[in-house]
């Protein structure tokens, strides 16, 4: 029987080196499932907000908000989900207080390893499991995750705790939050690159980790910004003929000769990633776009939902 399709996971992971557009992807993604209907959270941990900007609406800041019908985005920050780990353990707001918001408590609380990743992750994947009414409160939860280092080691701190922790409440949450992280029917990590050296060796190094160490199920690999290949080598060649050639003409075709080698050039790493990584690819081509906003993520949205 085949698995769960990409947006009928509960937990969506999206990552992939810095500046390959992975906010990109998680808000088109978040904008297709609202549009059919889904229930969608988009999470971001400790960062300048990008996703409600992205979809066009006021940063929601660390409390869950509603930016479109469907769709609601939040920024967790570690002191937010400490605070609310620590009402859920302790259960009443002035023992909290006394216990969290003393000083000594909260300087031995930083530096405490992994900590903070430990209590931002666990309020991500609490989200995954919240019901309202008798159902799940989300029925989509996208973690735009951070890049590839940072996110191995936020999804690494579960499975790092059972093997050092005691028995106790620590070690139950690390052991359910590890449950969720590696569940088929539930979990999936989408990786974002764009068709360049560095960023496809560092997917395909990160398809490696989440394979061997993190067990995550994988679902998808997005080769982002990817030029067209507009002229064949004939063309190419009448091009460069005519470089010489008085403005506009002579400029204008250099400039054809170079987009068609660097579209050339991506071609081969976009085919070096799929051989590579054994997933599905979906390649969203290079929008020639003035600015960066709405309007492009909503082309972007357009393509995944045909694609999806």
């Amino acid at each position: 029987m085949p698995g769960p399709s990409l947006l009928d996971r509960r937990l969506l992971i999206v990552t992939g080196k810095g500046g390959v557009g992975k906010s990109t992807i998680s808000a088109a993604l978040a904008s297709v499932a609202a549009r059919r209907g889904k229930r969608v959270l988009v999470c971001e941990l400790n960062t300048q907000e990008r996703i409600a900007p992205l979809l066009g609406a006021p940063p929601a800041g660390s409390s869950v908000r509603e930016v479109r019908p469907g769709l609601s985005t939040v920024v967790i920050t570690p002191h937010e989900a400490m605070r609310e780990y620590g009402l859920m353990v302790l259960k009443f707001r002035t023992i909290y207080d006394a216990v969290f918001e003393n000083r000594v408590v909260r300087y031995f609380l930083q530096v405490i390893p992994s900590l903070a990743e430990l209590v931002m992750l666990g309020k991500v994947l609490h989200e995954v499991r919240a019901r309202e009414g008798g159902r799940p409160r989300w029925d989509l939860v996208i973690l735009d995750a951070p890049a590839t280092g940072h996110a191995v080691q936020l999804l690494r701190v579960p499975s790092a705790l059972l093997d050092t922790v005691p028995a106790g409440p620590l070690r139950s949450d690390a052991r359910w939050m590890q449950d969720l992280l590696v569940d088929p029917e539930v979990t999936a990590l989408s990786i974002v690159t764009l068709p360049e050296e560095m960023p496809v060796t560092e997917a395909i190094e990160l398809d490696a980790q989440v394979r061997g160490d993190l067990g995550i199920p994988r679902a998808a690999l997005f080769v982002n910004a990817m030029p067209a290949l507009r002229f064949d080598g004939a063309e190419r060649e009448a091009l460069l003929a005519l470089q010489g050639e008085p403005s506009p003409v002579g400029p204008a075709a250099w400039a054809a000769v170079l987009q068609s080698r660097r579209a050339e050039q991506a071609e081969r790493y976009r085919a070096r990633a799929r051989a590579a990584l054994d997933l599905p690819t979906v390649v969203v081509p290079l929008l020639a776009v003035a600015e960066w906003g709405p309007p492009a993520v909503e082309q972007v949205a357009a393509l995944l939902g045909r694609e999806l």
